[in-house]
């Protein structure tokens, strides 16, 4: 790559973002939008990578990345209700001139830890090593390990669904459209959302009564 032996004005730092609900987004330093394969890369002057920890031992390779929370990238809202954690991170620099096409691998993980402070945040970007880093067998515990319907529970949970319309909600206390079949049978249940701002997320329910449903905090 010859513009990496020229002006460095001419380097953009790009970052690729990919979600596991499968969405992608793409953000540069630079002061301008950038295309790259396929994907507009947005300009995002606030974004700046820490120095990238590397090594060829068993330690896991390490970075920071710290922005501006803006509603049209990443959001407070998203950040904190857990859209963006575990997602796919890939680092790379480019001629923002277009002159040399390809860019240069910088990095790439996993988000991990993520911090806000006022409209800023930082987040963790852990390297392929830290999977080294996770337990290779389950601790043991008096409460079952399974997920509730997951491969290892077994529960058929076809008939234990139900869907219906959130037609209000107050804090912790959602009123949906529907009054349940019996006291309480959502209670210790998940709550899935499918459309609205809180789409694809999961909710705890404490308990339930009649058409309402409190969350758990």
């Amino acid at each position: 790559m010859s513009f990496l032996q020229g002006p460095l004005t001419t380097i953009a730092l790009c970052w690729r973002i990919e979600r596991r609900d499968g969405v992608a987004i793409g953000l540069t330093d630079h002061d301008r939008d950038l295309l790259i394969d396929g994907l507009v890369h947005r300009a995002a002057p606030g974004m700046t990578p820490s120095a990238i920890k590397r090594g060829d031992g068993l330690d896991a390779d390490t970075m920071d990345i710290a922005g501006a929370l803006t509603s049209a990238a990443i959001g407070e809202r998203d950040l904190l209700a857990g859209r963006w954690d575990g997602a796919r991170v890939a680092l790379f620099a480019v001629d923002w001139t277009g002159a040399e096409p390809g860019k240069v691998a910088l990095g790439e993980g996993v988000i991990g830890a993520v911090e806000t402070d006022g409209q800023a945040f930082t987040a963790e970007l852990r390297g392929s090593a830290a999977r080294l880093e996770r337990p290779v067998v389950e601790a043991t515990s008096p409460e079952c390990r399974a997920e509730l319907g997951d491969r290892r529970c077994g529960v058929a949970m076809a008939g234990r669904r139900r869907f219906a319309r959130v037609v209000a909600c107050v804090e912790r206390v959602v009123t949906i459209d529907a009054v349940e079949p019996s006291a309480n049978v959502y209670g210790a249940g998940l709550l899935r959302w499918i459309g609205g701002a809180n789409s694809g997320l999961e909710s705890a329910v404490s308990q339930s009564d009649g058409a309402a449903v409190t969350l758990r905090g």
